[in-house]
């Protein structure tokens, strides 16, 4: 582990200066290289930080705690995503990458972990492609998410987010001011080829800059 960054994780610097920095957040029993081939098929040189979550549920990593399926331990996820915005703080300082540019790319658990860094430091993240969302927690007030470009990407079929649950953190995202893009599979919670594309080509035509 880096000496300050204390998490687990893997840095790539980037092959191409104009393409973003991709912080990938795993799902469920993931780990810091599960997302690595879905990062080279989305963004091909792209920097790319990707932390493993602390929080173990019967041995497997997530980024914050639940309660039961669905149910998040809301004071947990409070305070494991500070603690992430101040790892993603100290990984730009200590690997001289732009925080301007950094786009997370998040699916189920890391998805969700996204979702509340949006919600919870609304300046720390330039964009995020959003894997299997659910709504982490409703702020109040809403925050100012100034045209931060988000797309959501969510099944169908799947069993543990519903379409409602998808359509309520659309709305709750564009209450705070984000561009959102909501995109439909006709799948379950795994992720398809088809999200792989439509994810390759939001990014491809999405204008990643410096926050104001």
């Amino acid at each position: 582990m880096t000496a300050g960054l204390d998490f687990v994780h893997v840095f790539e610097p980037a092959a191409d200066a104009d393409a973003p920095v991709l912080l990938l957040l795993h799902g469920t029993g993931g780990g810091e290289r599960d997302l690595l081939p879905l990062a080279a098929a989305l963004r091909p040189g792209a920097a790319v930080l990707s932390p493993r979550g602390k929080v173990l549920e019967r041995g497997m990593p997530r980024f914050f705690r639940r309660i039961a399926e669905g149910v998040f331990d809301l004071e947990d996820l409070d305070r494991r995503t500070r603690e992430l915005a101040t790892f993603l703080s100290r990984a730009a300082d200590h690997y001289r990458f732009d925080r301007g540019r950094v786009v997370a790319v998040g699916f189920s658990n890391g998805a969700n972990i996204a979702a509340s860094l949006l919600l919870t430091e609304p300046r720390a993240l330039a964009g995020a492609v959003l894997f299997r969302a659910m709504v982490p927690f409703v702020p109040d007030p809403v925050p100012a998410l100034s045209h931060t470009p988000v797309l959501l990407l969510n099944g169908r079929m799947d069993p543990l987010v519903s379409s409602a649950e998808t359509e309520r953190l659309a709305a709750l995202l564009r209450q705070a001011g984000a561009d959102v893009t909501l995109a439909w599979q006709p799948a379950g919670h795994a992720l398809t080829q088809a999200d792989v594309v439509q994810a390759r080509e939001w990014l491809a035509a999405t204008l990643v800059s410096s926050p104001p």
